[in-house]
């Protein structure tokens, strides 16, 4: 797969296809730290975006497979054997066509739009250093408010959270630039803080025990002896609940306002 972690994509034996991030990638084993933790929250706050999984790699697998491989510099390495982190593929890539790109008309037709909105709460909310990430596939999608039958279109799936916590330095940079699509469209119909709810409610009143279950899901070895660190990291995150409003705000008052609609 394309991208700096140099993620594989792999069928695992439970059926599912995952896009795997080793531990060995040449981001920092604490991507996975940071992937895992914010596909616990994404969950809780009902994003749509993948389902994660820790993946295990045998040696007898590694053996009959010595493409799996990470690239650094001059020389590359294999993933040792173990538990890596995966995050599911939305189907059968034989069979699914998944899509990094849509045209602006095809775009402004996304089922899911409105979540662009949220997971800007949540980047801004995570000091996500990276822009945000999804891709698009075709899905059978209800329209429960409008009672009508269900429809074959566009559905934004958010990936990618690695360089949340400010990627492997662990830190909140705030930045009103930071968490943005690339595609200032998707931002185009927010008209004031309406659009960003349910999110800023549930991300003010998040539960402690979501973030004391991903913290004690984690594989050991992924946090290696940065226990206290990742301890201290959370509880900051906890404190930064009350200052969701602020940190859209700041992105609304910006020079680079992408909320052309809010007056």
């Amino acid at each position: 797969m394309r991208g700096g972690a140099q993620a594989h994509l792999v069928a695992a034996d439970d059926g599912n296809f995952y896009v795997v991030k080793f531990d060995n990638n040449p981001q920092h084993r604490r991507v996975l730290v940071n992937e895992w933790i914010a596909s616990v929250l994404m969950e809780y706050l009902q994003f749509t975006a993948p389902r994660s999984a820790i993946v295990d790699f045998s040696a007898d697998f590694l053996g009959a497979n010595p493409d799996v491989r990470i690239h650094l510099g001059s020389s590359n390495e294999q993933p040792s054997p173990g538990w890596h982190f995966g995050s599911r593929y939305p189907g059968d890539p034989s069979r699914l066509a998944v899509y990094d790109f849509l045209p602006d008309l095809l775009l402004a037709k996304v089922a899911n739009a409105a979540e662009y909105a949220g997971a800007l709460v949540f980047d801004q909310w995570m000091a996500n250093a990276d822009a945000r990430q999804t891709v698009f596939y075709r899905a059978q999608v209800e329209d429960a408010r409008h009672s009508k039958p269900p429809r074959n279109a566009f559905v934004a799936l958010l990936i990618d959270n690695g360089f949340v916590f400010g990627g492997p330095e662990w830190a909140f940079h705030d930045s009103p630039l930071r968490g943005l699509y690339h595609r200032p469209q998707v931002y185009a119909k927010i008209q004031g803080w309406s659009s960003f709810e349910p999110w800023i409610e549930r991300i003010r009143h998040f539960p402690e025990e979501i973030i004391d279950r991903a913290l004690r899901s984690l594989p050991p070895h992924w946090v290696g002896t940065d226990g206290d660190e990742l301890e201290a990291l959370l509880e900051r995150l906890m404190r930064r609940r009350a200052r969701v409003a602020d940190l859209i705000e700041a992105v609304r008052d910006s020079h680079s306002n992408p909320f052309p609609e809010w007056r």
